[in-house]
């Protein structure tokens, strides 16, 4: 079975893969298929943005389409970046330089408490959906620690492991992250649609 990844992020593509795959699934880019579906995410929720992207990819390519949408939620900052964490700071921004605005709007903060926040769905062409969602929790660091992953993850950092997203092993993160989570709700509900 083929499903389109309704993003042109390559780190997601590889998260998705490394899941699916055990259930007879690739896990192909849009722009293997030709595609490049540009979608305006006007979703309030995660949840909806991810059903925005996951329906406008499945009508595109005539085939299944999963889409995350994700994003940062500090305390401190009344649950921003939020849905607008990939946009955060306008579209001249690059990850460092988003994580940069979101130190700076954190110095003085006294808390710094936040949660990382996953929502995949699943349109089929039948018109069916999976959805799930995952949820970890964290605190913000004081400056970004560490060189792998993308986004906010140097600054993004897991008090009972003592590391960032950045600092783990592509293993380590995908046994405790957002995403890892969202999937295996999400692999779940698939076994059970596919069975």
């Amino acid at each position: 079975m083929k499903f389109v990844l309704a993003s042109q992020n390559k780190h997601k593509l590889a998260e998705m893969q490394a899941i699916l795959s055990a259930h007879g699934v690739e896990v192909v880019m849009e722009a293997d298929l030709g595609l490049q579906v540009d979608v305006e995410e006007t979703g309030e929720t995660f949840a909806e943005n991810a059903l925005l992207k996951a329906r406008a990819v499945m009508e595109a390519s005539g085939l299944p389409a999963i889409a995350d949408d994700s994003g940062v939620c500090c305390d401190a900052l009344n649950g921003a970046p939020g849905v607008y964490s990939a946009r955060y700071g306008g579209p001249e921004y690059d990850d460092v330089s988003r994580y940069k605005l979101l130190l700076a709007n954190m110095r003085g903060a006294h808390t710094r408490t936040a949660h990382f926040t996953s929502c995949i769905a699943c349109v089929f062409p039948s018109g069916d959906t999976i959805e799930a969602e995952g949820i970890c929790p964290g605190t913000i660091a004081f400056a970004p620690q560490g060189t792998g992953g993308f986004g906010y993850d140097p600054v993004f950092f897991l008090p009972e492991l003592k590391k960032t997203y950045a600092q783990l092993t592509p293993e380590e993160k995908a046994a405790v992250s957002h995403r890892g989570k969202a999937l295996a709700v999400f692999e779940k509900k698939l076994k059970e649609y596919l069975g």
